[in-house]
């Protein structure tokens, strides 16, 4: 299995990026995607997930209403469109691949597979 995550980078206070993620080697549309960051110092924190069909999706509340996650079955991608960045988003973005409930999903330990992470930097 491989998750190889793209689409980071340097972008200004109140710029977007788009976040990719593509799978390989897993049946895709069988599993939910989750979205986590980690910032230097502090613990993997949940960004946002999404079910297996893409009809049901969750935010923490410090991304609600900017952040957006969709995915693409017939691609095995999932994206996360990131809107009105600000410096508190600089972290490493890492997508997770898992099959278990949707209320188990905010938490880093119920995914088996990860991808390599992705820089976000967000500068004042």
């Amino acid at each position: 299995v491989q998750l190889q995550a793209s689409g980071g980078g340097l972008v200004q206070a109140g710029g977007s990026l788009r976040l990719s993620c593509e799978a390989s080697g897993l049946t895709f549309s069988g599993y939910r995607m989750g979205w986590f960051r980690q910032a230097p110092g502090k613990e993997r924190e949940f960004v946002a997930h999404i079910s297996a069909n893409g009809g049901t999706t969750s935010y923490s509340d410090s991304v609600k209403g900017r952040f957006t996650i969709s995915r693409h079955n017939a691609k095995n991608t999932v994206y996360l469109q990131m809107n009105s960045l600000g410096p508190e988003d600089t972290a490493v973005y890492y997508c997770g691949a898992s099959r278990v409930v949707l209320s188990g999903l905010k938490d880093p330990s119920n995914y088996p597979y990860w991808g390599q992470g992705t820089q976000v930097t967000v500068s004042s």
